[in-house]
């Protein structure tokens, strides 16, 4: 059954429930938030939904593993147990007077049988979790919010694939009680006592099927102190590494918690996240470049030879830093993000290395970066075309403060890059990252939220040749003047003819010399 039904529930005579608003049936050992199906032929409720059990027989109630309301159980379909008796003879003429007396709404349960789950998960399969204690197969689930008032509803089941965040709220009538029963408030119950399955299973769960859920930096149990609630959830992360078919490879849970005031009507809004990620192969993620870098593009990383995306802190709309989301480093433009990182107020947890490693495990990410592709078009397989990044820590030490712990406060990402090859077609790549950590005195170690900055920088370090001198040029060598060969055939003209004027003359003054 999904949703809420008031309806009651009927059993042969004299056992007899009467249910009100009944979520849902689970199996022994299973709580409201887990659900799920056992093989044994036992249908549970929780004892706080039964009002009236008119049975005349002995009932046991099974304490629920998880730290609930006890369970009430019914057991089904055992020929040990025979709670029947013979059944009152009913004539027609007594029906009317029987149905009256005894007649009410009633629904036929549908049939025991076990769901039937594929080989591996698919995306939108509920993940399965596993109860040893209680040998109980369930679902993790992702509580939502339902209806106007938005409060929560805790028998939603977390997708495969499916990452997303959900918030609901919480109203607690009397938070007192509620502080340190209520598992909803306790960040050990999304965690402890039931591992998480790697594919699904129809039959016998197998050690390597399971997949321990680890807690990080867990907070602890939920407590009163000055009229308050302390060390309330108000938000769980769940990261969950997956591998193909292979199913679930790890998975790790983060918690925020807040402290409630006690008043007549005590909330709490708490928020729920799934992220599924896998350590992406090379050939999965598309080229940044063939083979220099294209501005714009996502700067390649590499851990373990697994090649990401190099990202940096974002932060949410209330200023802080974002668990999972991160914004991805771009090729040639600078960047400088802003966001105040959650330390846990348990005090115990409370000193400068326990800070220290939160913040640098807050800059670095899930996954520490090693090296960087040279080119964007780098492969694994290639390590010529892999440097490592150079990383310089600041000192650990305060200076005049004893008391004081230094703590990285900003990371500055520098990146060298040049243009290479022909000039008609220049190639980026990268010649060297530097990871800067920039460290600040921390008076109080008591101090729950740290301001942290990143900053990008990429540094053009091209080294232009000169200009070639290109191809020979033709000069032409033409006279000043452009009639000049007109000119001289025009003086040569003239001059024969003062020549042959000349000659002519000669001869007749000779003979006119000579006959006369």
């Amino acid at each position: 059954m999904r949703g809420s039904r008031a309806v009651p529930l009927l059993f042969p005579s004299p056992l007899s429930l009467l249910l009100v608003s009944l979520p849902a049936l689970s199996p022994a050992g299973a709580s409201q938030r887990s659900g799920g199906s056992r093989s044994v032929s036992q249908v549970c409720v929780e004892k706080s939904l039964i009002f009236r059990s008119n049975t005349a027989y002995s009932t046991d109630i099974i304490s629920d593993p998880g730290g609930r309301d006890p369970l009430f159980c019914v057991q089904l379909d055992d020929s040990k147990l025979n709670y029947f008796q013979q059944p009152q003879d009913i004539k027609e003429s007594d029906f009317a007077e029987f149905l009256e007396k005894y007649g009410r709404h009633s629904f036929l349960a549908p049939s025991q049988v076990q769901p039937s789950f594929s080989a591996f998960y698919r995306a939108g399969d509920p993940v399965l979790i596993y109860f040893d204690s209680s040998s109980v197969l369930s679902m993790l689930r992702q509580p939502v919010k339902m209806g106007a008032s938005g409060l929560c509803v805790d028998g939603n089941p977390a997708g495969f694939l499916d990452s997303k965040s959900t918030s609901c709220t919480r109203i607690f009538a009397n938070l007192s009680k509620s502080c340190m029963t209520d598992p909803a408030l306790d960040a050990a119950s999304y965690y402890r006592d039931f591992t998480v399955l790697k594919v699904p299973v129809n039959d016998t769960v197998m050690p390597y099927m399971k997949v321990n859920v680890t807690a990080v930096s867990p907070p602890g149990a939920p407590h009163m102190k000055d009229n308050a609630c302390i060390n309330v959830v108000s938000e769980v992360i769940y990261e969950i590494e997956y591998s193909g078919t292979s199913g679930i490879q790890s998975a790790s849970v983060q918690f925020k918690v807040s402290n409630i005031s006690v008043n007549s009507r005590s909330s709490l809004q708490q928020r729920f996240t799934m992220h599924f990620w896998t350590r992406t192969l090379s050939r999965m993620l598309p080229r940044s470049g063939n083979p220099g870098y294209i501005p714009g593009a996502p700067l390649l990383i590499a851990n373990s030879g697994a090649v990401q995306h190099m990202s940096i802190l974002r932060s949410e709309n209330d200023g802080s830093c974002s668990q999972f989301r991160r914004h991805t480093v771009q090729f040639g433009r600078n960047m400088r993000t802003g966001c105040k990182i959650s330390l846990s107020p348990v005090l115990e947890d409370i000193n400068c290395s326990y800070i220290q490693q939160k913040l640098h495990k807050a800059f670095q990410g899930m996954n520490r970066t090693e090296d960087f592709a040279i080119t964007g078009s780098a492969h694994t397989a290639q390590a010529e075309e892999w440097m490592t990044i150079l990383i310089q820590n600041c000192s650990v030490q305060a200076v005049n403060c004893t008391s004081c712990c230094m703590v990285p406060v900003t990371l500055e990402i520098q990146i060298l890059w040049t243009k290479v090859g022909l000039l008609s077609n220049p190639q980026a790549q990268v010649l060297g990252t530097r990871h800067f950590y920039q460290c600040q005195p921390l008076k109080f170690l008591n101090t729950s939220m740290v301001p942290v900055t990143t900053v990008v920088t990429f540094t053009d370090m091209t080294d232009w040749p000169e200009p070639p001198r290109g191809q020979p040029q033709m000069h032409w060598k033409l006279p000043f003047d452009i009639f000049f060969p007109f000119k001289v055939a025009l003086n040569v003209e003239r001059t024969y003819r003062g020549d042959l004027a000349g000659f002519l003359l000669l001869i007749l003054i000779m003979f006119s010399i000579f006959f006369f």
